[in-house]
């Protein structure tokens, strides 16, 4: 009885016997993978330091700071506005906005929110109790 042979995957043989060309593959290395994600680097460390606080308010931190990255030197233009609205359920309200006199981005359950009709002077808790204590 005859046996079969197999033939090795970067054989220059087809299964049928022709003379077909086909191209061995080429591993990855580690270290490429490595430098494929190098730029996040810096995430790990502020996932780090959130690591103590509660998911979603970790979370709000994050998305703060994409703001920020995102934003750049048009928060000075944005100032008081409001950025984003969210639902957290039926009941519950998050704002996104930046805060008029601090220029930082805020958000209504973290830092709370003195929210002005027209969308121009919108402020966080700390920065209206200063103005009214001025007042």
């Amino acid at each position: 009885m005859p046996c079969a042979r197999r033939h090795a995957a970067t054989s220059g043989r087809s299964d049928d016997g022709g003379a077909g060309l086909t191209m061995a593959r080429v591993r990855k290395t580690k270290s490429s993978k490595k430098d494929l994600y190098s730029g996040f680097g810096d995430a790990v460390d502020e996932h780090e330091e959130d690591a103590d606080l509660p998911k979603d308010e970790a979370g709000r931190r994050k998305i703060k700071r994409q703001y920020q990255e995102l934003l750049g030197i048009r928060i000075e233009k944005l100032k008081g506005r409001i950025l984003n609205r969210e639902r957290i359920n039926k009941t519950i309200e998050g704002i996104y906005f930046i805060c008029a006199k601090c220029m930082k981005v805020c958000h209504s359950l973290d830092d709370g929110l003195t929210e002005d009709p027209n969308n121009v002077d919108n402020q966080c808790a700390k920065c209206a109790k200063t103005r009214t204590a001025a007042a």
